[in-house]
């Protein structure tokens, strides 16, 4: 059982459930608070971070999303979330599983590197909730996703306005 004077929960924590009260100044900052970890032995959901903005057209700095996604949230990591009746750590098995790396000086291997890194996750089982990095982490996640399930399948793609149109072909960038 983890002391709760330990902090740094994701690192130590022993249950993938449940939520500990954790400063949110303090300690390693995960998603939520969930362990840090790349075991996938009954994990639920993972949680992984694609720092990239190398398609991005006027505002680079998305490749900080995912960093900025996990420190927001330890703000709600300390007990279920507003207005439900349930914490859904008490019932998912949810790990951060850090994030994908691969070599910026050689965009053209990204793509590839990125559908990789998805698919080893997934074709262990859990889902995968990723954090991006620009509009164009999608498309090799979606890949990825295709290989695993086949077609058709579903985007789920919060932002603040829609960057999804029909481009010429070949082009890859953050809309396509």
């Amino acid at each position: 059982m983890t002391n709760k004077m330990d902090g740094d929960y994701a690192i130590v924590r022993d249950s993938l459930y449940g939520t500990v009260n954790e400063p949110t100044y303090a300690g390693a900052v995960s998603f939520m608070r969930r362990k840090y970890t790349r075991d996938l032995n009954g994990v639920d959901l993972v949680v992984a971070g694609v720092p990239l903005d190398t398609a991005t057209t006027n505002r680079p700095g998305a490749r900080f999303g995912p960093r900025a996604i996990r420190a927001a949230s330890t703000i709600m990591a300390w007990g279920k979330p507003y207005g439900m009746a349930f914490d859904p750590f008490d019932k998912l098995a949810v790990v951060d599983y850090g994030d994908c790396f691969f070599d910026f000086g050689r965009p053209e291997l990204v793509p590839s590197k990125i559908e990789e890194y998805a698919y080893k996750i997934i074709n262990e089982g859990p889902g995968l909730l990723s954090l991006g990095g620009d509009h164009f982490v999608s498309y090799p996640l979606i890949k990825a996703h295709a290989r695993k399930h086949g077609m058709p399948l579903s985007l789920l793609h919060f932002d603040a306005h829609s960057d999804t149109w029909d481009d010429e072909e070949g082009r890859v960038d953050h809309g396509t």
